[in-house]
């Protein structure tokens, strides 16, 4: 009899979970494995948790579950990994917009041009919540619309500066880190300048030519898109990679949520040669990584004399994420290769320091595992990290240029220091403390749009014209009242004297002498 009852309740958990799962589609069409990386944990776990998940992307997974379902556009677009060289400066934040606006433009074509892609399109299959990636392009939103599902916008890094005003937060460049440029939340006079420049030239390329270029794109195939920027209003929330314990509180609307963190999984023991050197590590570990994008062998000579001669000088052992195999090194001091279990290493009870170029996934697994960072940020949203690195107590910044073989000294001494280490566990610990994982969090937002498709969850700030959000129209009330106060002061004021003018002068009559 118990058996007969626990199979009926097998059965109809069974029952509940299929009626409850979600149709659920997933447009990622840029080709950045690192952003990626970061996605595929969160729609993996939409997968285990029983919805059917289908995706779009340039990454199709090896060993997907029955109800993860790929619609692959690998092959089709060069992978941006290993690209870009250990270099800062104006050109290359110049060049990174062209990138942007390129890559957008030819993400768009790829992924419209797919005959899967239309296939999907034209077949209308119900979806009950499509995920889009918020990065270089917003021509996913198109196929959104045609497919008639509420939207949910997600992020593997801080927001880009053509962002703020379609979820309606606020950016006021003397107190919000702009994603491509130093400063943090406390700039100089004129990071502030560069940073109201520099947001100019990306929303005026962005608004000007990826997304007019995206609409064409669309209109080829489908003749009835609204305007791209009106449909990104209509994004019911954003999923945004952030957590106020690492990049400081903001001013976001109840519809962008923080879930930062999600993708870092439990850190597995180290195998082969790796864990025999790191088993013979007796001061520890020091890792040094520039991530999957910026190519660390590219490093200027003078850099690389100068990181080896600052780890002569310390007692750890290092591990360095290098491209090839050209560097002379002292094999028991310094371990290198081309591809590193990252989080295993961080995970590490030996590890202790990251040399990092500030990327939002590294840094996140940092904090994960309480390992205190030296940020040499290098593009992107790096140097935006790297100030929050600072400003949260998880480590220190050294700008590329100023690294010098005492400079790093003084840097890795720093976060080497016990007290330093205590306060970045502390850091760490309120990392983890949280009402639910940020994994959790993600997974039920998403849920949450599935179950109220018809509501409307943005801010009133996204729909209030410019000159109404600067009260500009308020301003030109009172102006005009002390104009035409102004004016007709200076009226009463010249009749006045005009009157005055004008009345006859009295003249005393002269009396004759008696």
């Amino acid at each position: 009899m118990k058996c007969i009852s626990l199979t009926v309740l097998l059965s109809v958990l069974v029952l509940i979970n299929h009626t409850n799962a979600l149709n659920i589609l997933g447009i990622f069409p840029y080709q950045g494995k690192s952003h990626f990386f970061v996605f595929r944990i969160y729609l993996r776990e939409l997968a285990n948790r029983g919805h059917n998940v289908t995706v779009i992307s340039h990454f199709p997974e090896k060993d997907a579950p029955a109800n993860y379902h790929d619609i692959s556009l690998a092959g089709s677009i060069k992978v941006v990994e290993n690209d870009l060289p250990v270099e800062r400066s104006y050109k290359i934040i110049l060049g990174i917009c062209l990138f942007l606006t390129a890559s957008g433009k030819e993400n768009c074509k790829v992924m419209v041009s797919n005959k899967q892609v239309r296939d999907l399109i034209d077949s209308k299959p119900k979806f009950d919540v499509i995920v889009v990636e918020q990065f270089n392009s917003d021509c996913a939103l198109g196929l959104a619309y045609k497919l008639g599902a509420p939207v949910v916008g997600m992020t593997s890094h801080i927001l880009m500066p053509y962002h703020y005003k379609r979820y309606g937060i606020p950016y006021n460049p003397a107190f919000v880190s702009f994603h491509f440029l130093e400063g943090g939340t406390k700039p100089t006079l004129y990071q502030r300048v560069e940073r109201v420049l520099f947001d100019a030239y990306f929303r005026i390329f962005y608004y000007l030519i990826s997304q007019r270029s995206d609409q064409n794109t669309l209109a080829e195939y489908y003749h009835d898109i609204p305007p791209l920027e009106d449909l990104a209003r209509e994004i019911k929330f954003l999923l945004l990679y952030h957590n106020f314990v690492l990049t400081g509180s903001r001013l976001f609307p109840s519809n962008v949520i923080e879930v930062g963190g999600y993708h870092v999984p439990k850190a597995k023991p180290l195998t082969g040669d790796l864990k025999k050197f790191v088993d013979a590590a007796e001061h520890g570990i020091i890792y040094i990584s520039f991530g999957s994008v910026v190519q660390c062998s590219t490093m200027p000579e003078d850099k690389v004399q100068a990181i080896l001669g600052a780890m002569n000088e310390l007692p750890q052992r290092f591990i360095w994420k290098w491209e090839n195999k050209s560097m002379n090194f002292n094999k028991n001091k310094l371990y290198i290769a081309d591809w590193l279990p990252q989080v295993d290493i961080l995970g590490h009870p030996k590890t202790l320091a990251f040399v990092s170029h500030a990327g939002m996934g590294g840094t996140t697994e940092a904090i994960h595992n309480a390992v205190p960072v030296v940020a040499v940020p290098i593009i992107g949203d790096q140097p935006a990290n790297a100030a929050a690195i600072e400003e949260s107590g998880l480590g220190v910044q050294l700008q590329i240029q100023d690294i010098t073989k005492s400079n790093l000294l003084s840097a890795l001494k720093t976060i080497l220091d016990p007290k330093f280490r205590a306060k970045v566990k502390m850091v760490s610990q309120a990392w983890h403390d949280r009402p639910m994982t940020p994994l959790d969090t993600a997974v039920y937002w998403t849920e949450f749009v599935a179950r109220y498709p018809n509501f409307t969850f943005r801010t009133a700030a996204a729909e209030v014209p410019l000159y109404q959000y600067l009260n500009l129209d308020i301003a030109a009330v009172f102006l005009t009242v002390f104009i035409m106060t102004y004016l007709v002061f200076k009226g009463l004021k010249s009749i006045c004297c005009m009157r005055r003018s004008n009345k006859p002068v009295a003249t005393k009559k002269k009396t004759k002498r008696q």
